[in-house]
């Protein structure tokens, strides 16, 4: 995977819920700077908004990927927490604040 051109913190209620956490990390990366190695049999998708997909592992139920933006076609989210390298992380954005829970002060 190439270094991610973005860095988003989404803190939207789907994230929350998807990651059992109070927001979702995701670096974003064109597809086809993207392979996976091993277990691609094991993702699953499902459209949670939209067109919007997210995938998921089907054997530890990891969440792995965000994609199918209609104004990001070529492009996918990774989760960087996911990963087996740390990824360096020079900024991050945070989005989607307005569902920021009560208890982070950012």
């Amino acid at each position: 995977m190439s270094k991610p051109k973005a860095i988003t913190a989404c803190h939207c209620r789907m994230c929350q819920k998807h990651h059992g956490a109070p927001f979702a990390v995701y670096g974003s990366v064109l597809k086809t700077h993207l392979s996976i190695n091993k277990g691609a049999q094991l993702l699953v998708s499902y459209n949670s908004s939209g067109e919007i997909q997210r995938q998921f592992c089907q054997k530890c139920g990891s969440s792995l990927f965000w994609l199918g933006s209609d104004s990001h076609t070529d492009w996918v989210s990774v989760a960087l927490s996911t990963l087996d390298e740390p990824c360096n992380v020079d900024k991050v954005k945070h989005i989607h604040q307005e569902s920021k829970v009560c208890w982070l002060d950012l």
